[in-house]
């Protein structure tokens, strides 16, 4: 007996799908890939990368973790950013977190056990950084989603800080890095306005720009 059918006949009834709505879809798809978007984002369940921004497979190379974390001993996500930035040559790196994030609010909450105290580690750090401001925020709920938005904030400064990314601008291959923040309330993407296409002398995120 076949496990989880129910998974099997959804995925007939996809396939299907595509191939009535574009014979050619499937053996387009099976060519190369040419994203010109790297999105580092939460594993959170209700957040469907491809889905919020309406791109179809191949369009979109993806990275998922708890808490969309950039980590500089994580061989996983940098092997993903190498790939994405000297293979693929993205052009842009999205780092999106989301309101009502499970793993941010774990940072604000008492300690868990190995191995995931060991990833919130990451998340807890940027909440020490930014106490102060934190503890200013009216309630519980204001905290959390301020930790939300400073944790892609500091998750954007990370990639830019990789000798992934530095060696690409060396070079002057075209990357750029933004942050932006899902809400699960409506739907809709908050660009937190920190895009990084370069080195700078001064902090990593600045103010968004274009090229």
């Amino acid at each position: 007996m076949r496990l989880l059918a129910d998974l099997f006949a959804n995925n007939r009834a996809w396939a299907a799908a595509h191939r009535a709505a574009d014979p050619a879809f499937f053996e387009r798809l099976g060519t190369i890939q040419r994203p010109r978007y790297l999105w580092i984002g939460c594993a959170d369940s209700r957040v469907p990368a491809n889905e919020i921004v309406g791109l179809a497979p191949g369009e979109l190379f993806v990275h998922r973790n708890v808490a969309n974390v950039v980590a500089a001993d994580d061989v996983n996500g940098l092997s993903v950013l190498h790939y994405a930035v000297e293979t693929l040559a993205v052009e842009h790196v999205i780092v999106c977190g989301h309101y009502g994030c499970g793993g941010v609010q774990a940072a604000l909450g008492p300690r868990l056990r190995a191995p995931l105290e060991d990833w919130i580690g990451h998340v807890r750090r940027i909440a020490d950084v930014h106490r102060a401001a934190l503890d200013a925020a009216p309630d519980e709920t204001a905290r959390w989603r301020r930790l939300c938005e400073l944790n892609v904030v500091a998750q954007v400064e990370a990639v830019g800080a990789t000798a992934i990314v530095r060696a690409a601008w060396e070079r002057r291959q075209a990357v750029a890095i933004h942050g932006w923040i899902y809400d699960l309330h409506d739907g809709l993407l908050r660009d937190l306005d920190v895009t990084v296409d370069g080195p700078s002398p001064g902090p990593q995120v600045i103010g968004s720009r274009r090229r």
